[in-house]
């Protein structure tokens, strides 16, 4: 089940409420520094190099300022453009804070370290990386300009004589030393960012398939109670009007009524047994299978059905020689389930595209992906759920069954959609 729309969203909207405010925190916290630091040297009149500084800090609080306002109106966004927006803007903030608190010799590079993390927690691996390039690449455009007199660190504008240059090897070493420092906390940071995103979204699927599980226990002894009460009598019906037919002298009329109380008889009954099916899904006979060629076999199948009127493509990609252990009925239920409600969300023509992918733990990873209509997110949750359906026809219990057979196989049934791009259902099987 993805969480990366609504979950991953309501994450983004909280680290950037704790940038904005950490950002506000540090401007608070360099201007409590800048005014201890002017007041221990007794610089009054205020400097240029302080005023600078004071006017950074500004911008800092400006940009919070217009941040937060940003913020309160467009909160509920996937977009990462903020994000990377306000980063590379830090970046820019902090590279002037070094310029002017004495560019090669600023104790402030270590800002950039932050940054860098900071990076890894808001847009992971790719995004810190970007950021560590970035601050390596501005750092060094300042070494490069301070050295040769384009820029001179402010704090020192107003001593000309205590300008300082440095070779070449000094400055490529400092900047390698810096960018080197910045692009390992990047690879590090984004790692365990990266890790702590696939766990939390772990867990959160874990979570909703507990909760899942515990709704379709509860509904599956209801359904079974209720297909027990119900197969009995009508079977005595059925019985009855059968016999009622034997013994009636034929009447067109009556008996066409009697053959509708026995298609609807029928049709209950059916209903019944799927009840049951999805209550208490059978054992079934165990076989090893071949599972590319079987998956062929029920694509085969499934292309025939006259209700697709040939409007459906279906597209495989599959890995040969995969063997799985599991009833072939039961696996040709899973995928024509899946096929079918892939092909149902399909308006006019489309495709349809079955993968078998590799996963961890020895289990292959089976994938149906269409282009159809997709999903609505308010309703994404609410699809295994037994006896729900959007469609006009239909009892609900596809999807539901689907997932209680692959229940039994110790497998787990996800879901993956956009609204207009399409869906995506995946589940694995253990190897044999």
């Amino acid at each position: 089940m993805p969480f990366h729309s609504k979950a991953g969203t309501t994450d983004l909207n909280l680290k950037l409420k704790w940038l904005i405010a950490g950002r506000f925190l540090f401007g608070v916290l360099l201007m409590g520094s800048t005014i201890t630091l002017q007041l221990a040297r007794g610089a009054f009149p205020t400097p240029e190099s302080f005023r600078f500084l004071y006017l950074i800090i500004a911008a800092i609080w400006a940009c919070s300022f217009f941040y937060y306002l940003i913020f309160r109106f467009h909160r509920h966004t996937e977009n990462p453009f903020p994000a990377y927006f306000q980063m590379i803007f830090d970046t820019l903030l902090f590279t002037l804070i070094i310029h002017v608190t004495g560019g090669y010799l600023s104790v402030f590079s270590f800002l950039y370290l932050v940054l860098v993390m900071i990076a890894s927690i808001l847009l992971f691996k790719k995004g810190s990386l970007i950021i560590a390039g970035l601050c390596t690449l501005e750092y060094w455009v300042v070494m490069q300009a301070e050295n040769a007199g384009l820029l001179k660190p402010v704090f020192m504008w107003e001593q000309p004589g205590n300008v300082v240059y440095y070779s070449a090897e000094q400055i490529l070493y400092k900047v390698l030393m810096t960018g080197t420092a910045c692009f390992a906390v990047a690879f590090l940071s984004g790692f365990l960012s990266e890790q702590a995103r696939k766990s939390r979204a772990e867990l959160l699927e874990m979570e909703v398939h507990v909760k899942r599980v515990e709704k379709m226990a509860y509904m599956g002894q209801m359904a079974a109670n209720l297909a027990h009460e119900i197969k009995n009598p009508l079977a005595s019906l059925a019985g009855s009007i059968q016999l009622l037919r034997e013994e009636i002298p034929y009447k067109p009329g009556m008996d066409r009524l009697m053959q509708i109380i026995l298609r609807e008889t029928d049709r209950l009954s059916v209903l019944a047994t799927n009840f049951l099916f999805f209550a208490r899904p059978p054992a079934g006979k165990q076989e090893n299978i071949l599972l590319d060629k079987a998956i062929k076999d029920i694509i085969t199948l499934f292309e025939k059905d006259h209700s697709l009127n040939d409007r459906i493509e279906v597209i495989t990609e599959l890995a040969e020689g995969i063997w799985v252990r599991m009833d072939p009925m039961q696996l040709n239920q899973i995928l024509f389930n899946l096929l079918l409600n892939a092909a149902e969300a399909i308006e006019g023509e489309g495709v349809i595209r079955v993968k078998m992918l590799p996963s961890k733990n020895d289990n292959i990873t089976m994938e149906i992906h269409d282009n159809g209509k997709g999903i609505p997110e308010e309703i994404l949750n609410m699809i295994f759920d037994p006896f729900f359906t959007t469609k006009t026809k239909g009892s609900g219990l596809g999807l539901s069954i689907v997932h209680n057979i692959l229940e039994t196989y110790g497998s787990r049934l996800s879901v993956e959609s956009r609204v207009n791009k399409g869906t995506t259902f995946r589940f694995s099987l253990k190897k044999h």
